[in-house]
């Protein structure tokens, strides 16, 4: 039905994001919309639509719009899965008024090898 969202907001955008960083980083080549547009499963959003959330994207700085001669455009994700959830976290973290409660709340639920792994960058860290 013409209006009606399949996904929930912001969910296209994660997979538009998950598409391009499945492109090999070494690869001066991005993905067309059109690609993007096949790795999505069926119901697949319209073409408009993905066109559309790579423009938000570009605006956001999240992805690169490569623009070739005699070819069509291509996009890439401007930075890598782990800079753009370190970024999200980052500003997750901004919006806390109590930052100490929000990390205790936050390294509360994480699995001892998520604890493992930020404690070797803590330690890290502090002998850099």
């Amino acid at each position: 039905m013409a209006g009606q969202r399949s996904r929930p907001r912001g969910q296209l955008e994660q997979a538009v994001l998950d598409a391009l960083w499945t492109v090999d980083r070494g690869s001066d080549r991005g993905l067309t919309a059109r690609e993007l547009l096949e790795s999505f499963p069926e119901p697949r959003p319209a073409l408009t639509t993905v066109l559309t959330v790579l423009d938000r994207l570009g605006r956001k700085g999240t992805v690169d719009r490569q623009e070739h001669q005699d070819a069509p455009l291509t996009f890439r994700a401007a930075h890598s899965r782990a800079d753009h959830t370190a970024t999200l976290m980052q500003s997750a973290l901004a919006a806390s008024n109590d930052r100490a409660a929000a990390l205790l709340q936050f390294t509360g639920s994480l699995a001892a090898d998520d604890l493992d792994a930020l404690r070797a960058a803590i330690d890290a860290r502090r002998t850099s």
